[in-house]
């Protein structure tokens, strides 16, 4: 055990799978995001995996356009 007031542990991460879903779908980035009128740097940030703050809207938006559950896009991996 380190000596510290903080106790660090891996819990795994959050994988955002709209890229992949995007090719299965026959959809480009450009079409989805022009389709919910959000911008296109927001969609590029779900299919990098660099989303920071969940937005639920953009959420609902998604799985309503791409017709799909949010299990979908977005998966737990513990590494």
């Amino acid at each position: 055990m380190v000596n510290s007031i903080i106790n660090y542990k891996e819990y795994g991460k959050i994988r955002l799978r709209l890229n992949e879903l995007l090719i299965e779908k026959g959809v480009n980035r450009n079409q989805l995001a022009q389709s919910i009128g959000i911008r296109h740097v927001v969609i590029a940030k779900w299919c990098n995996n660099e989303v920071e703050r969940m937005d639920l809207d953009v959420l609902a938006r998604i799985c309503f356009a791409l017709d799909c559950e949010i299990s979908d896009l977005i998966e737990y991996v513990n590494e």
